[in-house]
C-alpha cells in the first residue's frame, strides 16, 4: 500500500464527522489540503459550527461516492466498520485508509505515551496525564478518550500526548510511533469485529509496539500470558519495562506487602497502596503502569504522591453515585466487556444485585460464573436481546429480571436490593441497542437513580 505524502498537497476525504474526523478535517484544512467530510448520520451542531468555521465542505446522511472515491487518501472514524459498504468501494479503488492518530502524528514533533489494553487503558491513560499536567508538562490527553490528536496538533501543538488506543485506532495506523507504549492486557472483546478471531484482535493490540526502536520505552503486565506469549513472539526492540502484581525476575514495577515500588534504574518509587484512591486490584495494575511512565519521564517523588492522593475515577468507571437506605449504587456503564464486569464484581465486598446486557459482542460469559454464583443475589438483563445471558444464567441464579428500559431496570434493582447491597450497572455489552453510547447508558442510570431519592 502506498501512503499519502503530506507534502503533496492533494485531497482527502474524511468518513465520519464527530471530534476524531472533525479534528482530522481542520488539520488538513489548515495545511492546505483539499478536505471533504462524510457522514452517513447526522452531525451534531457542535461539530458542524467547527467545520463551517473553517470553511470545510460537509454531507451528513449520505457517502456521496462521487465525492469520496476521488480522493487520494480516507481518514476513518474508528466507529466505521471495514464491513460498511462505502469502505469495500473504497478498498476496490486502492484508496488508502489511515485513522486520525495516524494522520495528527505526521504533523507533530511531540512525544507520544500511547495507551492500550482491553480495560483501565481510560484509567490509566487520565492518571499518567493527571501526573504530568501536575509536573507541569505540556501535555494533552487525546485519542479514544479526551480531545481529538489532530485539532490539538492543528490549534495548540503540545510537547507531549497521552494517547489512549483502542483497537478500531490500532487497525489503521501504520507508520506512526509510539514513544512510550504502554499495554495492560489482553482479553476477549469485540470480536464482532474481528472475525469471531481471539487471534485476529491480539494482533490489532500488538499493533501498540509497531515502528518502535531501541530507543523508545515498551511498558506492559508480566502478569498476562497472551502478553507474555506475543512478546516471546515479536522480541520487541524497545527497551522493556514490564509490571507485575508481585515482584518477578525482571519486572521493574510490582507489590510488595502494603507498598508500590518502582524501579527505573534511575529512579526509585516506593508507595503505601493506601493512597491509591480507586479500589481494585485491576486498578493496582492502572496506578503501576502509570507510576513506572511518570518515572521514567522523571517527574519527582512527591508530585507523584501527591497526584495519586488527589486523582479522582473516570466518570462510568466504578462510579458511587449515592447511597439510598444504606444500598450502594455504582455506575460502571464503561464496562463493556466480560472482564472489565469481573474485576468490578472482585472490588466489592457487599451481596449485589447486578444490572448487565446489551449487544453481545461475542462474550463468553464462564469468566464471571463463579463470581457472579457467589456474590449476586439478582440479575437484571437490560436489552432488546438477552438470549445470550438466559441461555448462560438461567438456573445458576434464581432471580433474574428482563428490562428493556433503565428506569425499569433500576425500579427492578431498587425493590431487589436491602440494607448493606450494593445495586452495580456493569453490563458486559455495548450499549448501541437502548442508548446513543455507554456515557449515554451511565447517565440514564445516574438519572434514575437520583430519582429514588425521598
Amino acid at each position: 500500500m502506498i501512503f499519502f505524502d503530506k507534502k503533496n498537497k492533494s485531497r482527502i476525504v474524511v468518513l465520519g464527522a464527530s471530534e476524531s474526523g472533525t479534528g482530522a478535517a481542520v488539520l488538513a484544512k489548515k495545511n492546505g489540503i483539499d478536505v471533504f467530510v462524510s457522514d452517513m448520520y447526522v452531525i451534531k451542531n457542535s461539530y458542524k459550527n467547527i467545520l463551517k468555521k473553517y470553511k470545510i465542505l460537509y454531507e451528513e446522511k449520505w457517502h456521496s461516492e462521487n465525492k469520496i472515491l476521488n480522493a487520494d487518501e480516507i481518514i476513518k472514524s474508528p466507529g466505521i466498520p471495514d464491513t460498511a459498504s462505502i469502505i469495500g468501494k473504497i478498498k476496490e479503488h486502492n484508496i488508502p485508509i489511515i485513522s486520525e492518530i495516524e494522520f495528527a502524528w505526521r504533523y507533530t514533533k511531540a512525544k507520544t505515551i500511547c495507551v492500550t489494553g482491553t480495560n483501565g487503558k481510560s484509567t490509566t491513560a487520565m492518571l499518567i496525564y493527571h501526573i504530568l499536567n501536575s509536573a507541569k508538562f505540556s501535555v494533552a490527553l487525546v485519542g479514544n478518550i479526551g480531545k481529538s490528536f489532530a485539532l490539538c496538533v492543528a490549534e495548540n501543538d503540545y510537547d507531549y500526548y497521552v494517547i489512549e488506543l483502542s483497537s478500531f485506532q490500532l487497525d489503521n495506523m501504520y507508520c506512526f510511533k509510539a514513544d512510550i507504549a504502554i499495554l495492560l492486557n489482553i482479553t476477549s472483546d469485540h470480536l464482532d469485529r474481528y472475525e469471531y478471531e481471539m487471534k485476529n484482535y491480539v494482533d490489532s493490540k500488538m499493533r501498540i509496539i509497531q515502528n518502535q526502536t531501541k530507543d523508545d520505552i515498551f511498558i506492559y503486565s508480566n502478569d498476562d500470558l497472551v502478553i507474555i506469549h506475543e512478546i516471546k513472539k515479536k522480541c520487541p526492540v524497545a527497551a522493556l519495562y514490564p509490571f507485575s502484581y508481585k515482584k518477578k525476575r525482571l519486572t521493574k514495577a510490582y507489590m510488595e506487602s502494603d507498598f508500590i515500588k518502582i524501579d527505573t534504574h534511575n529512579n526509585e518509587f516506593i508507595i503505601n497502596k493506601r493512597y491509591i484512591t480507586l479500589q481494585g486490584k485491576h486498578n493496582l495494575y492502572n496506578f503501576l503502569a502509570a507510576a513506572m511512565t511518570a518515572k521514567l519521564l522523571n517527574v519527582s517523588n512527591k508530585i507523584l504522591k501527591n497526584s495519586f492522593l488527589n486523582f479522582k475515577t473516570v466518570e462510568h468507571r466504578m462510579e458511587k453515585v449515592i447511597s439510598i437506605g444504606n444500598v450502594d449504587y455504582i455506575n460502571d456503564s464503561k464496562s463493556t466487556n466480560v472482564n472489565s464486569c469481573l474485576y468490578a464484581l472482585q472490588s466489592l465486598k457487599t451481596p449485589i444485585v447486578l444490572i448487565l446486557g446489551g449487544i453481545d459482542k461475542g462474550n463468553d460469559y464462564s469468566a464471571i460464573k463463579k463470581i457472579v454464583i457467589k456474590k449476586c443475589k439478582a440479575l437484571i438483563f437490560l436489552g432488546l436481546n438477552n438470549f445470550g445471558l438466559h441461555s448462560f444464567f438461567d438456573k445458576k441464579i434464581n432471580t433474574i429480571h428482563d428490562a428493556t428500559s433503565m428506569q425499569e431496570a433500576v425500579k427492578y434493582a431498587s425493590e431487589l436490593a436491602q440494607n448493606g447491597d450494593t445495586v452495580l450497572l456493569s453490563p458486559c455489552c455495548s450499549s448501541f441497542d437502548l442508548f446513543k453510547n455507554y456515557e449515554d447508558r451511565g447517565n440514564q442510570f445516574k438519572k434514575c437513580v437520583y430519582n429514588l431519592v425521598p
